[in-house]
């Protein structure tokens, strides 16, 4: 088997979760810049064995779009061209800052190390795996 990764995508930061061989444990792996997300991908794509890629899907609590809904499909067409045989599903990722945020919380992070987005980008992508792997 191989990795699946998932993204928590955002217009600056874009939080990085990766699953073991065997596709049972969602780990947090990084958080990267936006604008270099395809070359991380890239490099990431060459040095690992990854079988699906994860996206995180914002919907506001009607079920519609989120507003940065706009970008991620910007950032789609991008993605596919790059990497035209990775599959790409999406994952509605309703509440993940806030569960991250409170997970942040529980194990006991000062206010300082809450404050960091990008681990919370991290936190929020692990999230979304592991809603996936379970929904799967």
């Amino acid at each position: 088997m191989a990795k699946i990764l998932a993204l928590d995508y955002g217009t600056k930061r874009t939080g990085i979760a990766v699953t073991d061989d065997m596709q049972i444990i969602a780990s947090g792996l990084t958080t990267v810049l936006t604008k270099v997300l395809l070359p991380f991908l890239m490099q990431y794509f060459k040095d690992e064995k990854v079988e699906l890629v994860v996206l995180g899907e914002p919907k506001q609590m009607d079920n519609t779009a989120s507003e940065s809904e706009i970008y991620i499909q910007q950032f789609i067409e991008k993605f596919k061209k790059k990497f035209p045989e990775m599959p790409l599903i999406r994952e509605d990722e309703r509440f993940t800052s806030k569960m991250a945020f409170q997970t942040m919380i529980d194990s006991g992070l000062s206010k300082k190390a809450r404050k960091n987005k990008a681990l919370v980008d991290e936190i929020s992508a692990t999230l979304i795996l592991q809603s996936y792997l379970y929904n799967k």
